[in-house]
């Protein structure tokens, strides 16, 4: 399937959709930042083909991790995943991205993973 960099600063949320995503048979590198994920972006030269990030986290939040991995890694798809309804009605969408609201059932995040890779 694909690979997924992961960045989530809630550890059980992280485990939990780490988890799902690796049992629909993707192969997920998940991150407690930005700023690691950031690094593991920088690293990977191209070998991700989703980011998917939570939007508020402490230091790089999402949406500055998703600028610099579309600087970094040009076509890379981008999905977020947040908490905070006003913070998905705003600058995510206006980037042409896909935004999750929590809680996120394990299927609807599975399937729109699959949905927009397969875009």
């Amino acid at each position: 399937m694909a690979t997924i960099l992961y960045a989530e600063d809630d550890d059980s949320m992280r485990r939990f959709f780490e988890k799902a995503l690796e049992k629909a048979g993707h192969h997920v590198i998940a991150c407690s930042d930005g700023e690691r994920a950031l690094r593991a972006l920088k690293f990977a030269d191209g070998a991700f083909d989703l980011l998917l990030t939570d939007i508020m986290m402490p230091g790089i939040d999402g949406i500055e991790l998703a600028k610099q991995a579309e600087v970094i890694a040009p076509g890379i798809k981008i999905m977020f995943i947040t908490g905070f309804a006003a913070v998905a009605m705003n600058d995510p969408k206006s980037v042409d991205n896909t935004v999750l609201s929590k809680p996120v059932h394990l299927r609807q995040l599975v399937d729109e993973v699959d949905k927009l890779l397969a875009a």
